[in-house]
């Protein structure tokens, strides 16, 4: 199998001959059996048990906020907790560094009477989370001699790889499902030059189609987040959120959860920063998923062990339009060992959620990036998220990564016949709610479940 390439290439004494080196000291565990590897980044799942992996960084010199806050915003801000390959230059445009947005307008409208945060993932170079962790495992991919790069993808992860691996200089492929991939994202894949197969079935479906591929041809380098390595850029978000709030910690963290890589790198890098000594404390964790696609939402409801997958996942949030998350067990982990949640929102929740950032925040984000707020919301009207405590809500992506569903908000579109009508118009509108549905002359209405904020 491919993830065996790096490790038998270890055993037989030839990983010199990739010359690869890190700046820190790194080593690869596996999180069912235990067991423990050399680092290299051919190596993604375990050769005895075919777990996942985890990277375990150990830092060669003592950390301290004052070091990190020298340098410039960004993933590589933090490279002394990054397996950053010695002597290579990071392929990078810069993410990571996105600004932490206080939302005091939401957080009276939903009755959280503390102080609520959006995470704003959006504003990464190709518009999403991906960014955090492609620009570490593109550099790594490159250094060990890859000349292609593959995924499966709801959209983001093949928008961000897809950039990343032209800006290194690599071929890429994605897998996508077919007319289940938003616009934006599959429109990057294509403006950045991926070849892009289209898959008749879920993300499910293309991942089990790359994962095959890249045990028959180890010349193709998977760079979904089954890759350990990928997770590593993931966890500068938890960096950035405690640097941000001034070294304290939030009592929660709100993370959407589809292929569940993301909350499990988030907590790792919380994890990393109490084991450092630079926070005396850990947040709690809420993972929420779409109730058309919520394998660990359903499963926590019952107190199950593993997730109740999902064979035909199905919701307005097509970034977490996944019934069969691969990273379970480290998400599993993650939540229960901070002590949170996961939770699961409807549709109309989310839609609620991503009109109320958009009207009453300026935020425009994706409706999966909105499932952290509609979760929030959930958690407080049932008293597991206390009404004063600090919250980070995760915003994934940005709104124009789905313009569709950007456009299917409720909205005032009249149709002025002449530049006077248009006066009369302006001038109506200052009596009417700026952004409220109405049914009159020319105007076109659309609603869908709860009334916009």
């Amino acid at each position: 199998m491919a993830w065996e390439l790096g490790y038998a290439m270890l055993e037989r004494g030839e990983s010199d001959l990739l010359g690869f080196e890190f700046e820190q000291d790194v080593s690869l565990r596996c999180i069912s059996c235990g067991a423990e590897y050399p680092p290299h980044p051919r190596l993604t799942r375990c050769p005895r048990c075919g777990g996942l992996l985890e990277v375990q960084v150990r830092p060669r010199r003592g950390l301290s906020w004052s070091l990190w806050e020298r340098r410039p915003p960004g993933v590589w801000r933090y490279r002394e907790l990054l397996p950053a390959p010695r002597g290579a230059a990071a392929v990078t445009m810069g993410e990571g560094g996105t600004p932490l947005v206080a939302l005091p307008r939401l957080a009276e409208r939903i009755g959280h009477g503390g102080r609520l945060y959006a995470k704003h993932e959006g504003q990464n170079p190709t518009g999403s989370f991906k960014d955090r962790g492609m620009t570490v495992a593109v550099t790594l991919a490159r250094e060990a001699g890859a000349r292609a790069v593959v995924v499966a993808s709801t959209g983001n992860t093949a928008a961000s790889v897809s950039a990343y691996a032209a800006r290194a200089g690599l071929r890429s492929v994605v897998v996508v499902p077919q007319g289940k991939t938003a616009l934006g994202k599959l429109g990057q894949s294509i403006l950045y030059g991926a070849t892009v197969i289209e898959i008749q079935g879920s993300f499910d479906d293309a991942l089990a189609a790359v994962m095959r591929a890249v045990e028959e041809d180890p010349r193709l380098y998977p760079l979904n987040s089954f890759n350990p390595w990928r997770l590593e850029g993931q966890k500068t978000l938890a960096y950035e959120i405690v640097e941000q709030l001034g070294h304290r910690v939030p009592d929660w963290v709100v993370v959407p959860v589809g292929n569940a890589g993301n909350i499990s790198a988030i907590w790792k890098g919380f994890r990393e920063l109490h084991r450092e000594g630079l926070i005396d404390e850990l947040p709690r964790l809420a993972g929420v998923q779409a109730e058309g696609a919520a394998p660990l939402a359903r499963a926590w409801s019952r107190g199950l062990d593993r997730p109740l997958f999902v064979d035909e996942p199905e919701t307005v949030a097509t970034a977490i339009r996944i019934g069969r998350p691969v990273n379970w067990p480290k998400a599993l982990r993650a939540v229960r060992e901070s002590g949170g949640v996961f939770v699961s929102v409807s549709d109309d929740e989310i839609v609620w959620a991503q009109l109320a950032l958009a009207r009453l925040e300026g935020v425009a984000v994706e409706p999966a990036s909105a499932a952290s707020i509609a979760g929030l919301r959930k958690l407080l009207e049932e008293g597991i998220v206390g009404r004063g405590e600090t919250v980070v809500a995760v915003l994934t992506g940005h709104g124009l990564k789905d313009p569709e569903a950007m456009l299917r908000a409720p909205a005032r579109r009249l149709l002025a016949r002449s530049p006077r009508e248009a006066v009369e118009k302006l001038l109506e509108t200052l009596g009417a709610p700026a952004a409220a549905p109405a049914a009159q002359g020319g105007c076109r209405e659309e609603a869908t479940g709860e009334a916009p904020p």
